[in-house]
């Protein structure tokens, strides 16, 4: 299997960091904006789009700042998607850095893909 490539990407948001730690660490709050349903089991993720489901395993959450999974089909591997809440420190302008991996000729796909989802939350959250 291919190397997969790290790569990341800011999302300037215009909401409260604790609204917004709320729809990226709850299932309530990802079924919103990044799948079409997510259930929990403890500290495992099912997230399901179209019928298929994913499962993802909460490897790390840092309450109110952010959550990182590693899908269950990755659990060998290193690779993981991380969600992170970062505000600026003089201007409190709030953004979201994902964290993801995709393999090389999957990065601009990838990318979009989180354009899109993070677009679909802003709605959510009125920012758009």
């Amino acid at each position: 299997m291919d190397d997969k490539i790290k790569f990341e990407l800011e999302f300037p948001i215009h909401a409260s960091p604790q609204l917004l730690f709320q729809y990226i660490s709850t299932p309530s709050g990802l079924s919103e904006w990044f799948s079409d349903n997510v259930n929990s089991r403890g500290e495992y993720f099912t997230f399901i789009w179209d019928g298929s489901e994913e499962k993802a395993r909460l490897i790390r959450k840092k309450s109110g700042e952010s959550v990182k999974f590693r899908w269950v089909e990755d659990e060998e591997e290193i690779y993981y998607f991380e969600i992170r809440i970062q505000v600026d420190e003089i201007t409190k302008d709030v953004s979201l850095m994902v964290t993801d991996f995709a393999e090389e000729d999957e990065i601009d796909e990838a990318k979009m893909l989180w354009e899109n989802q993070i677009s679909d939350l802003k709605q959510v959250l009125g920012s758009a």
